[in-house]
């Protein structure tokens, strides 16, 4: 038997999804603050301190959670959202920027799914978010996600957010893939987790995409995302802080006047 609460959901749009979850009475979701779009009246919102899991019921395991969620760069608190009406009630919880919103059954997968750190947005009641500190050195040091990821413990439905395309990749014992750090969005348990020099003086120093690779090796489940935020913040900034390449050599400041861009 399920020890976490069993929720049904719908995920909502293509670029900038949403995902609807049913709470049947007395269900509870938890979410990340800041994630909450609508809900139906007669459900009540909780904030909650530590991870939201049932298991943290003592005052000192509420601040051991607490202080791992603060590890991870997330907030002190969670939100709980739970159905205090008679019927069914719904409420919706949005992804913070383009991409994709992953359903991850945690009975299915093990019991626990390590993924990126701002990656989850919102769990059944009882599922735990803590942290996975990265055993080796090496790992923690060049592996784009420092020592500490986020860990999702249970047997409910989690919910985490990623940009641009989804691939999940279903690794067979032994299966090796190379990855871009930062395209990580999440893995199973039973994956290996490591990371690979690149290589040669001119991929390290002209290849233009970073000196290591994340290596993952089988068996057990792989999400990687196309588009990380990291990489979309850095475009913006670039292309927010110079001047456009394209316009500059015959314009120069006058064809950005132009069109606008002053």
């Amino acid at each position: 038997m399920k020890s976490n609460h069993e929720i049904d959901y719908r995920i909502i749009g293509e670029e900038m999804q949403c995902v609807e979850i049913e709470l049947d009475p007395q269900e509870t979701v938890i979410a990340e603050p800041g994630s909450f779009m609508m809900m139906n009246d007669q459900i009540k919102m909780e904030t909650l301190f530590g991870d939201g899991s049932q298991s943290n019921t003592g005052f000192m395991g509420k601040i051991l959670s607490a202080g791992k969620r603060l590890l991870t760069g997330e907030n002190l608190f969670m939100t709980s959202y739970t159905n205090i009406g008679n019927g069914k009630k719904q409420a919706c919880f949005a992804s913070p920027y383009p991409g994709k919103i992953i359903p991850m059954d945690l009975h299915l997968l093990g019991g626990k799914v390590i993924c990126q750190k701002d990656a989850f947005l919102c769990a059944a009641k009882g599922v735990s978010v803590g942290i996975e500190l990265q055993r080796k050195l090496g790992t923690g040091l060049f592996g784009g996600e420092g020592f500490i990821m986020q860990k999702l413990e249970g047997d409910g439905m989690a919910f985490v957010h990623a940009g641009g395309t989804i691939i999940e990749k279903i690794l067979q014992p032994g299966e090796v893939i190379k990855i871009d750090t930062g395209c990580i969005v999440a893995f199973t348990n039973t994956i290996h987790y490591d990371i690979q020099f690149v290589g040669g003086i001119k991929n390290t120093l002209f290849g233009g995409e970073g000196v290591f690779f994340a290596t993952l090796t089988g068996p057990g489940n792989v999400w990687i995302q196309s588009l990380p935020i990291s990489r979309l913040a850095s475009r913006i900034l670039q292309y927010g802080t110079t001047t456009r390449k394209e316009e500059g050599s015959i314009l120069g400041g006058l064809g950005n006047l132009l069109d606008g861009d002053r």
